[in-house]
Formats: C-alpha cells, sequence, structure tokens
C-alpha cells in the first residue's frame, strides 16, 4: 500500500497553564493553531497562546552539517538496540539536540512518521539531508525487521565518509588559508610599506635597480588599480562556482584534472577507492542486490572517472560477469582492491573483504594527508620567504648600492 502524503507542519510557539496552574510554555509542530491547541489539550495543557513561530532575520540556528546526520543516525542506532520505541525515539533524540535547525528537522520526521508514513518515506521528504542510499537501507532495514542493524551500518558509513571527507579538507584548507594570507600580507606591504620607501628614492638622483624598479611598478599599479583586480578576483571565483554548479563537463574536467595533480591526485583517488568499497560493502551486507547496489556506489564516490568506471562495472554484472573481473577491465581500480574483491567472491564474503579494503584506502588517505602536511610546512615557508624576503631585497637594495659608491 503506498505511503500516505506528506502534509506540511510548521513550528508553533505556546504559552498556556498545566494541571497544577502553573505557566508553562515551548515550541510544537503542527499543521495550524487549532491541532497544536487540541494536541497541547491532550497533554494536559490548557493553551491560552499560539502563534506561528517567526524566521530570525539571521537565520534559524545552525546548518546541518553530515556530521549531524551521523551523530543522527548513531542515536537512532542506538535507541533502536535499547528497544524504544521509534516515535519515543524521535523525541528523546530532539530533546538532547542544541541545533535548533536539526531539532526540527528530527520533529518534521517524527511527524510524518507519526501520520502513518514509513521511516524511510518520512526520510525521502527531506532529500537535501538524505541520500537515497540512507534512504534505501532504512527502507532495507523496515522490511526486513532489522531496523536497528542496518541503521547502524548506517551510521558506521556515514562517521566513517565524513571522517574522510574531513581529512581531505584538512589537506586543501591548510595550504590555501596559508597562501591567502600571504597573498593578503604582500598585498598591504606593496600599497602601505613600498610607496614609502619610494619617497625615499625619489631624493637619491640615481638610477634604480630592475628589480627594485619592477616592485615599484607592480605597487603602482596596484595602488591604482586595486579595486579592479579584487572586483575580477571576486568575479573569477563567481564564475568558477557557477560554473562548478551548473555545467556538467566543467565538473567532469575537474574531476579529471584533480586526479591528475600531483600528490592531491593520489590522495583523492585513494579517498574515491575507500568510498567505493565502503559504500559497496555496506549496501551489499544490508542484503541489498549486487547491481542495485552499484547504483548507490556510483554517485557515492565523489569523482566522475569512479561513477563512470561503476556503471561500466553494473553492466557488466548485469550480463553476468564477476565483480573482479569487471573492475579490472575498467583499468581504474588498483590491483589490491581488484584481488580482495575476487577473493571475497570466491570465499562468499564479500563485504567483508570489502570493509578490509575500504580501512585499508582510509588508513592510506590517513598517512597520505599527514604526508602531505609535513610536506607542505617548510614548502610554505619558502613561498612566504620568497615574497616578502623578495620585497625586503627590493627595496633595501638601492641603499645597498648607494652604500657601496660611497
Amino acid at each position: 500500500m503506498a505511503a500516505a502524503k506528506a502534509v506540511k507542519t510548521s513550528t508553533f510557539v505556546w504559552e498556556g497553564k498545566d494541571r497544577k496552574g502553573s505557566v508553562v510554555k515551548g515550541e510544537l509542530n503542527g499543521q495550524n493553531p487549532a491541532l497544536v491547541k487540541a494536541q497541547l489539550r491532550k497533554q494536559g495543557i490548557n493553551p491560552t497562546k499560539v502563534r506561528k513561530k517567526g524566521i530570525s532575520l539571521f537565520g534559524g540556528g545552525k546548518k546541518i552539517k553530515p556530521m549531524d546526520i551521523a551523530l543522527f543516525a548513531r542515536q537512532m542506532a542506538t535507541m533502536m538496540k535499547a528497544g524504544v520505541p521509534l516515535l519515543q525515539s524521535f523525541d528523546i533524540i530532539a530533546d538532547g539536540l542544541e541545533n535548533p535547525n536539526m531539532r526540527k528537522l528530527v520533529d518534521d520526521i517524527k511527524q510524518h512518521v507519526a501520520a502513518g508514513n514509513s521511516f524511510a518515506a518520512a526520510l525521502r521528504t527531506q532529500p537535501q539531508y538524505f541520500d537515497d542510499l540512507f534512504c534505501n537501507l532504512v527502507e532495507a532495514g523496515e522490511q526486513a525487521g532489522a531496523l536497528e542493524t542496518l541503521l547502524d551500518r548506517v551510521a558506521t558509513y556515514k562517521e566513517k565518509t565524513e571522517a574522510l571527507k574531513a581529512k581531505i579538507k584538512k589537506a586543501m584548507n591548510y595550504p590555501i588559508a596559508v597562501v591567502v594570507v600571504a597573498v593578503i600580507v604582500t598585498c598591504i606591504l606593496l600599497i602601505k610599506v613600498v610607496p614609502q620607501f619610494q619617497d625615499v628614492f625619489s631624493s637619491f638622483g640615481a638610477e634604480l635597480p630592475g628589480f627594485t624598479l619592477f616592485v615599484i611598478g607592480i605597487s603602482e599599479g596596484l595602488q591604482e588599480w586595486w579595486f579592479i583586480f579584487i572586483i575580477a578576483l571576486v568575479a573569477a571565483g563567481y564564475a568558477f562556482m557557477q560554473a562548478k554548479q551548473r555545467s556538467e563537463k566543467f565538473r567532469d574536467g575537474l574531476d579529471r584534472a584533480v586526479l591528475k595533480a600531483p600528490v592531491v591526485g593520489n590522495i583523492v583517488y585513494k579517498s574515491s577507492v575507500a568510498r567505493y568499497a565502503r559504500t559497496l560493502s555496506t549496501t551489499f551486507a544490508a542484503g541489498v542486490p549486487l547491481v542495485e547496489a552499484l547504483d548507490s556506489v556510483a554517485g557515492a564516490t565523489g569523482n566522475v572517472v569512479f561513477r563512470n568506471a561503476v556503471n561500466q562495472v553494473k553492466q557488466d554484472v548485469t550480463s553476468g560477469m564477476q565483480l573482479n573481473f569487471s573492475m579490472r577491465s575498467t583499468n581504474v581500480f588498483p590491483a589490491m582492491a581488484v584481488q580482495m574483491t575476487a577473493i571475497g567472491e570466491e570465499s562468499g564474503a564479500l563485504d567483508t573483504m570489502l570493509d578490509k579494503v575500504a580501512s585499508y584506502y582510509e588508513a592510506e588517505v590517513d598517512n597520505a594527508v599527514d604526508g602531505l602536511t609535513a610536506l607542505m610546512e617548510p614548502l610554505i615557508m619558502s613561498v612566504l620567504g620568497v615574497l616578502v624576503g623578495g620585497l625586503i631585497i627590493a627595496m633595501y637594495l638601492p641603499i645597498f648600492q648607494l652604500g657601496a659608491v660611497v
């Protein structure tokens, strides 16, 4: 039987008196004020004020992050294992949340489930937070009567996936942040410090070294056209984000370029292999057929090269080819992952072998990120030294030459 169509709910702020006559207040989700009042009366509260909650000018709290969803999955798994009823689990989890947006999300899911929808159907009403993989695994758990087991698998999958993403972001953000600071410092020196030296040099009456003239030229250009540089930089950043968001060809080209990049490409490659193995292991262990599992895996790898490879693997497996042979034919997956997959297929423990592959490459990513961080520190110091040291040498070079002449 098809699930009932979900009704739209809003958050209402209420105030009233309990059975003892004490004034109480709070928030409640509902379709309209009348139904909220009826719900409060059932709880023994006589409502005096019920109004729709307004939207803050500065936003409604912190943004919901993927780790919040991972924590929600872990908490739900814990509640289910403890035998707590589903609706009561939502209430307990919502009461312990500090982020009002996350609390509202959990309340919305509860309202959909209370209206007669399945847990998976309620999750599908929030596609921006719960992807197809998450919803499919929860649906499989509900149908098999093993929701707590599947929620535990989902929680583990989300935790490990987000930890892997955090590692990669750490590797990318650190050098970018330092380079941005270096550029800002250099611009300040060119705009504020170099002109002071330029005034001093004008009284020398001698020809300045070429390097000094070059730096002074950059300083004058930056002073005169600084707003053009800022506008061009902002426009370039905006154009990049729009192209990435709207153009599939641009995104695909970027994915391929990242894989070919030195050092960073190796990290992204290993993380894609880890995500492929982790996702396939989780879905296959949940009892999802291999061909259907590969549908979820294709989008979870996070790179077009692997997405195309997984789609090719799916076609090969559908035609009867073994998974490890198909993986090898794509020339994308590493030999170790292919061999472990072959062992898993032969022994009937594919999910276990894929889990080991995922753990291995996650550890490889950790080591690569640590190595990159250690490599970047002296490299960044060298860049800073060249930028700042070059400016200082350019400014003092005429003074040194003047001293030599005297």
